[in-house]
């Protein structure tokens, strides 16, 4: 009976032996358990944060909307959608299914009406950015067409380095590089590619069509080249 004891007791003290043995692994397996776990859980979470971010804030359908400088309503959007992406760098709007807008003057009178296939602005610069399609009509009956122009509200300027074409009542200008205020009453072309006058004949025309890069400045009732 007491050979039978000792013999239980040597095997628990095995066992005991054999269990401190393994615990450091059991706990080191925990751990490293845990620690996946974790690791895993923080990758879900960054993945969720960073997806998150590229989601748009706020999406508007059917926008008609009046934005205010000052204290004075100065512009008015109408878009099929407006999303805000806030929490991007930089942050910015997003009128990807087009845009129309008015630009007024301080006594609400219509300064310029623009139309774009697409539109960014970004908020911290106050800059847009027009693609596709840009169509620009001034309180002077000019109109002025290109793929890519950008609006400064900072500095009130309008500005491209792509192809420009502009109607006036009395020619047609077509250049490639524009600036201008953003009233759109005196500008700057370079490398202009051609003047066209609209009264005269396609002969005349063909004469007057400048092919050299020349800059061309106009402003309310100067019309010359300089």
């Amino acid at each position: 009976m007491l050979s039978i004891m000792n013999v239980m007791k040597s095997s628990l003290r095995h066992r005991s032996s054999v269990a401190a043995a393994l615990l450091p692994l059991i706990v080191a397996t925990v751990v490293c358990g845990v620690s996946s776990s974790c690791s895993k859980n923080k990758q879900l979470v960054t993945d969720a944060v960073t997806e998150r971010d590229s989601m748009p804030v706020m999406t508007t359908l059917d926008v008609t909307s009046f934005i205010s400088d000052s204290g004075i309503i100065r512009y008015k959007i109408v878009a099929s959608e407006w999303q805000m992406f806030d929490r991007r760098k930089p942050p910015f709007w997003a009128f990807e299914k087009g845009l129309y807008a008015e630009k007024f003057d301080t006594l609400h009178n219509v300064e310029a009406r623009i139309k774009a296939d697409t539109a960014y602005y970004y908020t911290d610069t106050e800059v847009w950015t027009l693609i596709g399609n840009v169509h620009i009509e001034s309180t002077r009956g000019e109109t002025f067409d290109t793929q890519l122009m950008n609006w400064n509200q900072k500095t009130h300027r309008v500005y491209s380095d792509h192809y420009i074409r502009i109607v006036q009542p009395e020619r047609i200008i077509e250049g490639k590089g524009f600036d201008s205020n953003d009233q759109m009453t005196e500008y700057v072309i370079d490398s202009i590619q051609g003047i066209f006058y609209v009264d005269e004949s396609e002969e005349d025309s063909t004469q007057n069509d400048n092919k050299q890069d020349t800059t061309w400045t106009t402003s309310i009732g100067d019309s010359s080249s300089r």
